[in-house]
């Protein structure tokens, strides 16, 4: 099966697997949005106080969510993630909430889940998540676009060159390698378990 044809299949995504689109209407995606919404508010609050910006889960979260969502349903995931924050409810790391945390050092990496979410959730239209290398590469590019916007506003706060990666990029280095290869190993074993059931 060639990757097109999977990618255009009903159950292409784990999430259409596990709730076939066709059987609920409007509520489905309503349902999922909201459960996407707390699984990355979950990982933002599982954080470590860095300054400027803290550790958390959420760029694992986002990637996990956006792989079994796919593409328009995990980019309309986090987008309610972020304006469900931006509206004040208490979903960021800390307690920053509204427009604060758009404003602040923190800005830049928040937009670029947008494109996190679109780069794997993309991917797994295509069913690149049934296959560990292939979700890894996926995955490892998405965090490039969350850290180059991420870094570059940063950079307004904290000045750019070495204090910028100081700040911003080798602290985190290490836990993003780990994070992305532990989101690229939840995949396919998610399948693999979704796979035995249906069997």
């Amino acid at each position: 099966m060639t990757h097109a044809t999977l990618g255009a299949r009903a159950d292409a995504t784990l999430a259409a697997a596990l709730w076939p689109a066709r059987s609920a209407g409007l509520l489905r995606p309503a349902i999922l949005a909201a459960v996407g919404v707390c699984l990355i508010t979950l990982g933002a609050k599982a954080s470590v106080p860095f300054w400027p910006v803290p550790l958390t889960l959420q760029t694992l979260a986002v990637s996990v969510v956006a792989a079994a969502y796919g593409l328009r349903l995990g980019v309309a995931t986090v987008g309610l993630y972020l304006l469900t924050g931006l509206l004040g409810a208490p979903v960021f790391a800390g307690m920053s909430v509204g427009v604060a945390p758009f404003m602040g050092p923190t800005g830049g990496f928040l937009i670029g889940f947008l494109a996190m979410a679109a780069i794997i959730g993309a991917a797994a239209d295509r069913g690149w998540d049934k296959a560990w290398p292939k979700i890894l590469v996926a995955m490892a590019v998405a965090n490039l676009f969350v850290f180059v916007p991420g870094l570059l506003w940063l950079g307004t706060f904290t000045g750019y060159g070495a204090k910028l990666l100081a700040a911003g990029l080798w602290p985190f280095a290490l836990g993003t390698l780990v994070k992305t290869a532990l989101g690229a190993a939840i995949m396919p074993s998610a399948w693999s378990l979704v796979s035995r059931f249906r069997a």
